[in-house]
């Protein structure tokens, strides 16, 4: 069974600040070499990725980022998780080959299968993902899972082709990637997400976003608003 730890926030300055460290530390702190952070996309984290930019902290030896998820639109689209990222990707300014992005510039299931096959030779390579940030939709869905058939689609994947119910295709992690992150984290911001984390920390929880990280020792959740 998956552990839960809850973190609540009494303001989102408070949760924003708080982001900045653990980002910091999971970049560049004494056990960060050799490890890989999956960034999520969003509004949510998207001031923390601002704010650690501006700092340009000095990455690990070793430091590999890859994406929880990503929309089937290029690379350079504002809807493009990757492309709301670049101002921190960039300042850390690693070998092309460190940043795992998905590249949508090639066929759907093709681009889902190179994600795959990168992050198992990252993996491979001895690679440990230390800390993974996750989004938490208002219809329990992470990453870009949205239903029990794409659980089902994902057995034995790193990575799969989607379609959302935006009506947008995408590329997503899976449960199984999500089992080799030590720490995955929750963030949640505004008072509509209360019930979904209500339901989120129930043991029996049936939301796909708790089956995602069924795999996980363990997992936490930050709130604020």
């Amino acid at each position: 069974m998956t552990i839960i730890a809850m973190r609540r926030f009494v303001s989102i300055a408070e949760f924003d600040a708080a982001l900045v460290e653990r980002l910091e530390l999971a970049l560049s702190g004494p056990t960060a070499a050799g490890t890989a952070l999956m960034l999520s996309g969003g509004r949510t984290p998207l001031p923390t990725y601002r704010e650690v930019a501006v700092r340009k902290p000095t990455p690990a030896k070793g430091l590999h980022i890859l994406f929880s998820d990503d929309r089937y639109v290029p690379a350079t689209s504002e809807s493009s998780n990757y492309f709301q990222t670049r101002l921190l990707v960039d300042a850390l300014a690693l070998p092309e080959p460190a940043v795992l992005r998905v590249r949508t510039e090639l066929p759907l299931e093709q681009a889902a299968a190179d994600y795959d096959k990168r992050l198992s030779a990252m993996l491979s390579a001895g690679v440990r993902i230390t800390l993974g940030l996750l989004g938490l939709g208002s219809d329990g869905h992470t990453a870009s899972l949205f239903n029990t058939a794409q659980l089902e689609q994902a057995r034995g994947k790193l990575a799969i082709a989607v379609q959302r119910p935006d009506g947008l295709q995408g590329i997503s992690v899976t449960p199984e990637l999500l089992s080799k992150v030590a720490e995955p984290l929750f963030l949640v911001t505004g008072a509509d997400k209360h019930a979904i984390v209500e339901q989120f920390l129930k043991s029996d929880s049936h939301l796909i976003a708790r089956q995602a990280v069924a795999g996980c020792a363990k997992a936490e959740i930050w709130i604020a608003g």
